[in-house]
């Protein structure tokens, strides 16, 4: 495989676990968490459930994706550390220890991901169980796909060519990412945590849901939700601004004012999913989109990331491993300033 196939096999491999995500997303929004009964990894005791119910049916289905997603992560992250070994040029060098480092990351989190999912079984934290475990659960769950993909996009923009990170010498781009990453991630948690209530607790009408909401004796799950679009609000404020400033900051980066006005139209857009989403009281079509524009919001974050903290392009670096080998009269270019490891 050369690493020109490498970067659309890792591209095509975040997609794939997009829409592992979105299939279980909607295991949890249509209740059939519970398909495959307690068992894991096993479905009702049988490796393929026979005369499975429509509910056995949507959960096994999930397992199988998960399944073909961790052998996915697993191939990419083998095939990053073959074909990316250290080379004697230290900016190819750099690319090269990027890749491989994301890819490991990417296979450690997909495993944890796997384990969080299986807890959810066996501790029956799935179908019509309401209680706060169960919320932390789903909070921490998705943080930990929201990371997950964070890994497989970066492994998959340093297999394209995207430059190793100079943390060091953009400290305030790193605030900003950092002060984001943040935001963007509580964001998700009371997302996690709205997504659940409007499951379990589905509104007749959208002034029933609002009173609900407010209301001091309604379980904990509906009055949380409230906090998630407020905080909608404020992230977009957020990550306006933070969008801005690292286009300042960044201004002969054409790819990162490009990035940065794709993040903040499709945040607006996710805000406005959102509203549409309240509206209609959360049905389950409409908060997979709803999630599939969150991912989106995530990724280009990610990269935006990623391109405003690389190193000056003051060289090029080649795609081909023909290439990468080099030849004895070429001149090696000096080190440049980067966090070691990316």
């Amino acid at each position: 495989m050369q690493v020109g196939r490498f970067a659309r096999f890792a591209w095509a491999v975040l997609a794939w676990n997009v829409g592992v995500i979105l299939w279980g997303a909607y295991v949890r929004a249509s209740g059939s968490g519970a398909g495959c009964g307690s068992h894991w990894p096993m479905c009702n005791g049988e490796v393929v459930p026979r005369a499975p119910s429509a509910q056995t049916l949507v959960e096994w289905t999930h397992r199988a994706t998960s399944g073909v997603a961790l052998a996915l992560v697993l191939a990419l992250a083998v095939l990053g550390h073959v074909l990316h070994r250290p080379d004697p040029r230290p900016a190819v060098a750099d690319r090269h220890r990027a890749i491989r480092r994301a890819g490991w990351l990417s296979l450690a989190f997909i495993v944890s991901e796997a384990l969080v999912g299986a807890g959810l079984v066996l501790f029956d934290l799935v179908a019509h169980n309401a209680s706060a475990k169960r919320a932390v659960s789903m909070a921490v769950h998705l943080n930990n796909t929201m990371i997950l993909l964070a890994c497989l996009a970066a492994t998959a923009w340093f297999a394209s060519g995207g430059r190793p990170l100079a943390v060091r010498a953009r400290r305030k781009v790193a605030w900003i990412v950092g002060a984001v990453t943040l935001s963007l991630l509580l964001l998700s948690t009371t997302g996690a945590v709205a997504a659940l209530g409007d499951t379990l607790f589905p509104a007749r009408s959208l002034a029933e849901g609002l009173r609900e909401d407010l209301s001091p004796t309604a379980h904990f799950l509906v009055r949380l939700r409230a906090l998630h679009p407020l905080l909608a609000v404020i992230t977009g404020l957020v990550v306006v601004v933070a969008g801005a400033t690292v286009r300042a900051l960044r201004a002969e980066s054409r790819g990162v004012q490009n990035l940065s006005r794709a993040l903040t139209a499709l945040f607006f857009l996710q805000l406005a999913l959102g509203l549409v989403n309240l509206s209609l009281r959360a049905p389950a079509w409409m908060q997979l989109v709803h999630l599939l524009s969150a991912d989106a919001v995530w990724i280009v974050f990610v990269l935006l990331g990623l391109a405003a903290l690389g190193e000056a392009n003051t060289e090029r670096v080649s795609a081909s491993p023909v290439h990468d080998l080099g030849s004895a009269s070429s001149a090696r270019p000096a080190r440049s300033q980067s966090l070691s490891g990316w």
